[in-house]
């Protein structure tokens, strides 16, 4: 059930301290990144690298954005089998855990989001002031997976998902898509520079980077998402809308958008709200490939808008 008393109370924004915290966390890793890049061009990184990193990435990433979290956690479209079956592998191929996993916690989130239970809230018994802020920012965004509110397994929040025979399949050949999302790279890179050292180098930076920059920008959207930016509709949570983080997760990142209307297939709900993710669904919409796309209009929208203090 809704908490029509926390629905209808819009939270004050963060805490000067969380959100330096958080402005840091988001600035500094990508800045180490592309220094090591430019740092090791030509010598371990290569014009392929560049390919394979940015392929993956986009690639991949679409089976969590539209698969796993749009599709299989809140339906916001229908799908064809094909459709589906690509976007479970893709999002197996992220290495962020088993599909029914990965929804099973993500669907407990939102049941619970920001109160005793939610396996990653920043919000919730990790005290105050900076000790409060690091502790809730390293709680959600990696913290939570090594401890028992995280990974969720059991039909609670994924009884569909574990009824349905092609999912079980997909979730019992996790390692199969684990070694495809590092074996094609490495295929790749050794087919194009006809080397051991070029194969290893597309393994590295189209395998293990990519995977964990791509992860951890995952990630962003439950330490930053719920700590800095701004709330365009009522929540009961402390869910913001983030653009840097909807950039890296293709559109994700409009996180206080998607708990405002969680079953929407689009997350970008204004204009330049970029939202790859969306742009996508609307192509295979558009091809016949999915259909029943949900999405709020414009009457919904208006009665869930923050209203400026008076």
């Amino acid at each position: 059930m809704v908490d029509e008393a926390a629905v209808g109370t819009v939270r004050a924004r963060t805490s000067r301290i969380s959100q330096i915290v958080t402005l840091i966390a988001v600035v500094v890793p990508p800045l180490g990144l592309v220094s090591a890049m430019g740092l090791l061009w030509g010598v371990g990184f290569h014009p392929v690298d560049v390919a394979l990193f940015l392929g993956f990435y986009v690639v991949c990433a679409f089976g969590t954005t539209i698969g796993f979290h749009r599709y299989f956690t809140h339906r916001g479209f229908e799908a064809h089998t094909s459709v589906r079956i690509a976007l479970a592998i893709l999002g197996c191929m992220t290495m962020q855990g088993p599909l029914t996993q990965w929804v099973t916690d993500h669907r407990k989130h939102h049941a619970l989001s920001d109160r005793p239970g939610d396996p990653h809230s920043p919000h919730v018994g990790h005290g105050d002031g900076l000790a409060g802020a690091v502790r809730g920012f390293v709680h959600a965004h990696v913290g939570w997976m090594f401890t028992n509110l995280g990974m969720e397994q059991g039909r609670e929040y994924g009884r569909d998902l574990y009824e349905d025979r092609l999912i079980r399949r997909i979730d019992r050949m996790y390692l199969v898509w684990v070694v495809l999302t590092l074996g094609l790279p490495f295929a790749i890179g050794y087919a194009v520079g006809g080397t051991w050292q070029a194969g290893l180098e597309g393994l590295v930076w189209g395998g293990l980077i990519r995977i964990a920059a791509y992860q951890h920008a995952t990630f962003s959207v439950n330490s930053i998402c719920h700590m800095f930016g701004r709330k365009q509709y009522v929540s009961r949570d402390e869910a913001r809308n983030n653009w840097l983080v909807a950039l890296l997760v293709f559109g994700e990142g409009w996180h206080n958008n998607h708990h405002a209307f969680p079953a929407s297939a689009r997350h970008g709900l204004h204009r330049f709200q970029f939202d790859v993710s969306w742009w996508v669904i609307r192509g295979l919409e558009k091809a016949g490939l999915v259909w029943d796309v949900k999405v709020p209009d414009a009457a919904q929208r208006e009665r869930r808008r923050v209203q400026p203090a008076a």
